[in-house]
């Protein structure tokens, strides 16, 4: 079986109020943030967890995602950043680390492919996901708990430590978006 699902992340202002989510269905998503973050930190952790969410079944993911940045992350630029001593070809250290080792061991033998699609033109499940991201960014710009959603059958609830802002929050550069799939089955 393949499960398909959407991640998203929101930052208000990039940094800013910050907020991640992945989606299933209206009753298979989860969501969070921080109180300050960058859109490609929201859009790392929104992957992230949809990892961890699913860890516990064997099922294929096929990820939807609008950020060419956490797809040429993850199916690209991952394991030379990580032969290099996590540098990048410059030799400069690579931004959002701890969310791209955290998802580095996340998917350590799990099967799953990256779908771009183009985000805000009404695609249902990037749209689900992208408000989910934006209320959970909106929910720590007014200093309140997001909405953590039901979350995925079976899967253990996102601890509060995991939905912690992580200790170095670096700025990331924008990302950009084009089309394209990746595919790591």
């Amino acid at each position: 079986m393949t499960i398909t699902a959407s991640a998203d992340g929101s930052a208000l202002g990039n940094p800013g109020p910050a907020g991640w989510a992945w989606y299933i269905d209206d009753n298979t998503w989860g969501a969070g943030g921080w109180p300050h973050g960058t859109n490609n930190m929201g859009e790392l952790k929104a992957v992230l967890e949809l990892f961890r969410a699913t860890a516990h079944v064997d099922d294929d993911l096929h990820i939807l995602c609008d950020s060419q940045y956490v797809i040429n992350t993850i199916t690209k630029w991952m394991a030379g950043w990580k032969r290099k001593g996590w540098r990048k070809g410059d030799g400069k250290p690579v931004m959002n680390l701890d969310l791209i080792k955290e998802i580095d061991d996340a998917i350590a033998g799990r099967r799953y492919r990256f779908e771009w699609v183009k985000g805000h033109v009404g695609h249902t499940l990037n749209e689900a996901a992208d408000a989910r991201a934006r209320g959970a960014a909106e929910a720590h710009s007014r200093g309140r708990a997001p909405d953590a959603g039901p979350g995925y059958p079976g899967a253990v609830q996102l601890s509060a430590a995991a939905a912690a802002e992580p200790s170095s929050a670096p700025v990331s550069a924008p990302i950009t978006r084009s089309s394209g799939t990746a595919t790591l089955f």
